[in-house]
């Protein structure tokens, strides 16, 4: 199960993310609630690219569905210092999807994870101690991670393993960011994902740019540290220097050298400059 899928994106999304899921072998084991993470990490998208596009969220929902259409979707972001996730929901086009996919009868809803219930999770790990976390999360689910393919100042890369920083419910997540390589292998534990998705047709260089590099692909796989292993090589960079990525493929969490299937790295390989 650590295999990673590239694929190119041509014309439609729910295809391209269909080849890459019949590459790693599909959804596997869906339970309800199936709870989607995209990447809102600002209100501001300085370069289109930065925020998980709502289409692609859209096409994962409608795979899902396909395979079973009693399953409750829950699109899950919380607030930040660079946004309110209600507002962030609404810029984004995310509450019109919401309103579509209920109009057609789908048990399907945005959260504010900010505004949820707390429960206690029975872990300790690198930073945390039976945190409280949104009640959700501890809960059983099938956890979906869409993320965008982009450096990070603070952590090398941002991908399916950094995305998961995104759920924790305090405005000022900054808070966490002098042990932000911990709390993310600690996050990627407690909410180990069961799918990623990385939407690579646009990488950013920068969390929020400024500037961009065309890949025109897709990256899938059921392990993160797998996915971020690949996303790192595809962008120019060595996965065995970025910390959490090495650290995670230590915990069960993917592989620094995984089985990569579709494309080959190589093929769609662009040099992305170091984060500053």
């Amino acid at each position: 199960m650590a295999s990673v899928a590239i694929v190119k994106h041509k014309d439609s999304f729910k295809k391209t993310l269909n080849e890459g899921l019949e590459l790693i072998g599909g959804l596997s084991d869906l339970r309800s609630p199936v709870i989607i993470k995209p990447n809102i990490c600002t209100i501001s998208d300085g370069t289109g690219h930065s925020v998980t596009d709502v289409k692609v969220v859209e096409a994962i929902t409608r795979l899902i569905l396909e395979t079973d259409q009693g399953l409750a979707i829950k699109i899950i972001e919380s607030d930040s210092q660079s946004k309110y996730a209600d507002e962030a929901f609404e810029k984004f086009g995310y509450t019109d999807l919401e309103s579509t996919l209920l109009d057609e009868g789908f048990d399907f809803s945005l959260v504010n994870l900010s505004k949820s219930p707390l429960l206690k999770a029975n872990f300790k790990g690198r930073y945390f101690d039976n945190p409280e976390l949104p009640d959700l999360l501890v809960k059983q689910h099938y956890y979906v991670t869409v993320a965008a393919a982009k450096t990070h100042y603070l952590t090398f890369i941002t991908g399916a393993l950094k995305n998961q920083f995104g759920v924790l419910p305090r405005k000022d997540q900054s808070f966490y960011h002098p042990d932000i390589d911990d709390v993310i292998i600690d996050l990627n534990q407690l909410i180990e994902p069961d799918l990623c998705i990385v939407d690579a047709r646009i990488g950013v260089e920068g969390w929020n740019g400024p500037k961009t590099r065309p890949l025109g692909t897709f990256i899938l796989g059921h392990k993160p540290a797998s996915v971020d292993a690949t996303i790192a090589r595809i962008m120019g960079f060595e996965p065995r220097e970025i910390k959490h990525i090495v650290e995670s493929s230590h915990l069960d969490l993917g592989s620094i050298d995984p089985d990569v299937l579709g494309e080959s790295i190589d093929s769609v390989q662009v040099s992305f400059n170091p984060p500053r």
